[in-house]
């Protein structure tokens, strides 16, 4: 998620200024000061139903504190449904809190929707990582394929990047 420069080209994602400014923000795959208090800003926005309609409050339960953890995220629309996507890869805090949490979590952009997410299978995500650095291009300096790659290069690095699709709570987990 990044909410302070627009994208500076199409292609590769080491290219341009912003992009460096993503990875600096985001060094070591852990959001640094800036990066925390833009994403507190950004979050409260999306919560009011403010800014681009992708972007979402996420809240899951802490997996260590048991307190309600808030972020924002992009939700992606694929194929009529809906996904989260981790540009920063598998062992993100959110990633792990929403596994401790089975799941559950809440959406809020204007309103609170309970919700459910069910993690993607390795193989079903290409075509949505595709589409999620379409959506979001604050997250091309953090998944090392070019937007417009063909989903073979997407499947090569699927695994690293975890996908999770929203569904209601309750809704039977689809297997994959």
């Amino acid at each position: 998620m990044r909410a302070v420069l627009p994208s500076l080209g199409k292609g590769a994602p080491e290219g341009g200024r912003a992009h460096a400014f993503d990875r600096w923000l985001y060094r070591g795959k852990r959001a640094n000061r800036l990066a925390r208090l833009i994403n507190a800003v950004s979050g409260r926005l999306a919560a009011a139903g403010i800014g681009p309609p992708q972007l979402v409050m996420l809240e899951v339960t802490g997996r260590r504190t048991g307190k309600k953890i808030s972020f924002p995220v992009v939700v992606v629309d694929h194929r009529g449904q809906r996904y989260l996507v981790s540009m920063l890869g598998d062992e993100t805090n959110w990633v792990r809190n929403v596994r401790a949490a089975d799941g559950r979590a809440v959406l809020r952009r204007g309103h609170r929707a309970h919700i459910h997410l069910a993690e993607v299978a390795p193989g079903q995500r290409p075509a949505i990582l595709r589409r999620y650095l379409d959506c979001s291009p604050g997250a091309r300096s953090h998944i090392p394929v070019g937007r417009g790659a063909p989903l073979e290069e997407f499947d090569r690095i699927a695994a690293q990047y975890p996908v999770f699709q929203v569904t209601a709570p309750g809704a039977p987990i689809r297997a994959g």
